[in-house]
């Protein structure tokens, strides 16, 4: 997999716990980049993709969701293309 997936996460997220153990055991390589303490990334994730949630998972500017979505994860790992 060529693309670089960005988790945007925040501390004590069981969810995003559980996004980055699916994302190793797919072999899915990933950056973390923590919104309390980025603003910028907070301000993105927020006010442009407008999640409210975390973690948010940005494959490119089309394919990107939050939450745990292990069926994400898994198509993205098989290099399907990411549906809703």
């Amino acid at each position: 997999m060529s693309e670089m997936v960005t988790v945007y996460s925040k501390p004590a997220c069981i969810q995003c716990t559980m996004t980055y153990r699916a994302l190793d055991k797919a072999g899915v390589t990933y950056t973390v980049v923590d919104v309390t303490e980025n603003a910028a990334a907070l301000e993105y994730v927020s006010e442009d993709l407008g999640y409210s949630s975390a973690p948010i998972v940005v494959v490119d500017e089309h394919n990107h969701w939050a939450g745990f979505r292990p069926d994400r994860i898994a198509a993205l790992a098989q290099g399907r293309a990411l549906e809703g």
